[in-house]
C-alpha cells in the first residue's frame, strides 16, 4: 500500500495575517500539512474585486491555478486573461503573474512543483491600470 496524507484545506491556518497581507485575502499554504516534498498546494480566497497588491513568480517551479468558485482576471506578463469556475491556467517557470477577483470574489487552488518552498520573487505594485 502506498502512503498518503489527508487534509481539509479549510482547516489549514490562514497565513495571510502572518505575512501582513490585506484582510481581503486568505492564503492557506498546505505544503507542510499534506507533507509535500516537491508539491505545494495553496487555497486562496479573495474578496470581490480585490487585486493582490503584488505580482510574483517562481524561478524554479511551474504553477497551476484552478478556480473553484467565482471568477478572476489574471495578469500574466503583459496579458490579462479572464477565468471562471473550473478554469485552469498553468504558468511557466519565471513568469510574473497577479490575480484580481471578480465581482463575486474568487477561491482558487494553486499547485506548484519544486523543491524550494521559499522560491518566490515578489513585485509590489506590479499590476497597475
Amino acid at each position: 500500500m502506498g502512503g498518503y496524507t489527508k487534509q481539509n484545506l479549510k482547516q489549514v491556518e490562514n497565513s495571510a495575517p502572518k505575512f501582513d497581507m490585506p484582510a481581503e485575502m486568505d492564503a492557506r499554504f498546505a505544503r507542510t500539512s499534506i507533507e509535500g516534498e516537491t508539491l505545494g498546494l495553496t487555497l486562496m480566497k479573495l474578496a470581490p474585486n480585490f487585486r493582490i497588491p503584488f505580482g510574483h513568480k517562481h524561478e524554479g517551479q511551474e504553477e497551476v491555478y484552478v478556480v473553484v468558485r467565482g471568477s478572476a482576471r489574471i495578469k500574466v506578463e503583459d496579458e490579462i486573461i479572464e477565468l471562471g469556475e473550473w478554469d485552469a491556467i498553468r504558468f511557466d517557470k519565471d513568469t510574473m503573474r497577479n490575480v484580481e477577483a471578480g465581482p463575486d470574489g474568487v477561491e482558487y487552488l494553486a499547485f506548484g512543483a519544486g523543491t524550494d518552498p521559499t522560491d518566490a520573487e515578489m513585485a509590489p505594485g506590479w499590476w497597475t491600470d
